[in-house]
């Protein structure tokens, strides 16, 4: 009997240091924030939409950025949608945004993507835009 309840324990202490081991979780991978674009090819001006530093987005728009270029395939109002940035997305709508664009791959509006994303703020002001 005490070298079954050995047996076990050993197994048990095993199992859970294998199971411990493989999952690993790196620091530096991880972030309060969702990585929805990793690619380097990112936009500077969607960069900046995303983080929702909206004095950037002002000067990047005096300066000429186009608020309906899309970039990744999506556009500037996609991802303010999509990060909940509304404040910057009131900053688009008056600038020219066409919100009826859609994406490349999937085909979805800034709207979807609020929608997607549970971006409630976002969502809630595309929908004051219908009304």
């Amino acid at each position: 009997m005490k070298k079954t309840i050995i047996t076990v324990a050993l197994a048990l202490i095993s199992f859970v240091t294998f199971a411990h081991n493989s999952y690993e979780v790196n620091p530096e991978n991880v972030s309060t924030e969702v990585n929805w674009e990793k690619n380097a090819d990112l936009s500077s001006f969607c960069k900046a939409i995303m983080k929702g530093n909206l004095e950037m987005v002002k000067q990047l728009i005096e300066i000429g950025e186009d608020v309906n270029a899309k970039s990744l395939g999506k556009t500037p109002a996609m991802y303010a949608a999509r990060y909940n940035k509304v404040e910057v997305l009131k900053l688009l709508v008056a600038k020219g945004a066409d919100l009826s664009i859609k994406s490349d791959g999937d085909r979805y509006t800034a709207k979807k993507f609020a929608e997607l994303s549970n971006a409630k703020e976002a969502l809630a002001y595309l929908n004051s835009l219908e009304q």
